[in-house]
């Protein structure tokens, strides 16, 4: 992958300002950012729609490429060179979202220390929330609960948490799935009540960025809450959650609803329903079961634990000629 060292890209702007030309130089104005403020929100628009796919990743990082090639493009004011680096912080944080979400967690860490650079240098609360967030949900995934919340932690620290309710709400519902991973039932029933809290109490007519926009509401918190109890082992309270986002997710929440629909028929399993289990993963669209990493994983662990749970049974047999129509589409 190609990669601009933040180091370099400094050097290279002083050089170019510092160099004498013939020519004026080009005025880079907001008009280059909303431009660029469109492209990233195609990019969260179909993350939504697929999630964790390689594409997306590499799309993400080079318009972060492109965001910096404007600093050297002309002259700027303070203003848009500071909206420029919170641009290419944001891509960048997508495409470490990106290789979180398809399991690439060495790429997703090289991600995140460019994008933490480049969200220091904009100054922008938003950006560096969704950095340290995603890197408390990169944590959690990778089975590692301390450093989790030791990242969420610094997002749920910046001043930008204690203006705007819903960004305290969503700091606590995923430190809630966090606890959920760590077998604390208390720290997680706890996070959970004041996430709904902070959530009720938030303006919905306050401004927020696109990608808080796109994704965080009422189905996204009992998305978290889900897992955090399927985590826990407490069933019944995931299938809950569950069924609850279900209901709300949004038409484009594709990738959510793949995940949750997954997560579900867990659930249902662990309380003895093969049935109803499988018929609830029998809906997960092909191509997630196929192409999202997480969805994949998901799957094949609940045909494991189903033919643990029902062995040579009808349903098990079922469950594996419909997995093997999932891999013919493949």
């Amino acid at each position: 992958m190609k990669r601009r060292t933040l180091v370099g890209s400094i050097a290279a702007a002083a050089a170019a300002a510092a160099a004498p030309g013939t020519a004026s130089p080009r005025r880079i104005g907001m008009s280059d950012v909303n431009r660029l403020n469109k492209r990233f929100a195609e990019i969260i628009a179909s993350d939504h729609r697929h999630g964790g796919q390689l594409g997306i990743e590499q799309r993400a990082a080079a318009l972060a490429d492109e965001a910096l090639n404007l600093q050297n493009a002309g002259s700027a004011t303070q203003r848009v060179r500071s909206n420029l680096y919170a641009s290419a912080a944001a891509f960048r944080s997508s495409a470490m979202w990106a290789a979180i979400d398809g399991r690439r967690y060495d790429v997703a860490k090289a991600h995140m220390r460019e994008a933490q650079a480049l969200a220091e240098m904009s100054g922008d609360q938003a950006i560096k929330f969704r950095i340290w967030s995603h890197a408390g949900t990169m944590y959690r995934h990778m089975g590692r609960p301390a450093d989790a919340l030791a990242a969420n932690d610094v997002a749920r620290n910046l001043h930008l948490t204690r203006r705007d309710p819903l960004f305290a709400s969503l700091g606590l519902a995923r430190q809630g799935a966090i606890h959920g991973t760590a077998q604390d039932r208390t720290g997680t029933r706890r996070a959970f009540e004041q996430a709904q809290d902070a959530m009720l109490r938030a303006d919905p007519a306050d401004y927020r960025p696109v990608w808080m926009l796109a994704f965080y509401d009422q189905a996204e918190l009992d998305s978290l809450a889900l897992s955090a109890h399927l985590a826990l082992g407490d069933y019944s309270t995931a299938e809950y959650h569950a069924h609850r986002c279900l209901s709300a997710l949004r038409p484009h929440m594709i990738r959510s609803r793949a995940i949750t629909t997954t997560r579900l028929a867990h659930a249902q399993l662990a309380q003895g329903a093969p049935d109803a289990a499988t018929a609830t993963a029998m809906k997960v669209p092909a191509d997630a079961a196929t192409q999202h990493a997480r969805v994949t994983r998901m799957l094949q662990e609940f045909g494991a634990a189903l033919r643990a749970t029902a062995p040579g049974s009808s349903t098990v047999q079922t469950w594996t000629e419909h997995a093997a129509t999932w891999r013919m589409a493949a």
